[in-house]
């Protein structure tokens, strides 16, 4: 894979971002409800371990509509594009949980995203060029989260 081509600080801004995963309805067993959880990258997490296999998936994919390309755009673009994402997850229908990009540093507004049990790497990048972004969260059965850049 060649280079990116995006600043070394937006790099290093997603990869210290946390990525927090809401907690789930209540169709588990006896109408528990899964934990919400928080994903860092490169730290394995034993709350995405049991979300896999609750869902019988190997690998996960955190993927925004949000703010393409590193664009800031207002609340209703990016709530038409979060929408837009919602209905691909519905026609895919795949598990998901709804999450959101935190900056640590709160350069950047909360992101809100999809986890999304069952996308293997490749259709994961397909997926978030799709919506233009600059990179996703990928997990494989590991359940460690991995920022893959797309540019």
């Amino acid at each position: 894979m060649s280079p990116s081509v995006l600043d070394p600080a937006l790099i290093e801004a997603y990869r210290t971002a946390e990525y927090r995963v809401d907690a789930g309805g209540a169709d588990g067993p006896q109408g528990e409800t899964d934990p919400a959880f928080v994903l860092t990258i490169e730290r394995p997490s034993c709350e995405l371990a049991a979300w896999h296999r609750r869902h019988a998936v190997e690998c996960s994919a955190l993927v925004t509509a949000c703010n393409p390309a590193g664009q800031r755009l207002d609340d209703w673009h990016n709530r038409q594009a979060c929408r837009a994402l919602a209905a691909w997850i519905a026609r895919a229908g795949l598990p998901w949980r709804p999450a959101t990009g935190l900056d640590p540093a709160r350069q950047w507004p909360a992101e809100p995203g999809f986890l999304i049990a069952g996308v293997q790497p490749e259709p994961a990048r397909e997926l978030g060029r799709q919506f233009g972004q600059n990179a996703i969260v990928w997990a494989a059965a590991d359940a460690v989260p991995r920022l893959i850049l797309l540019r």
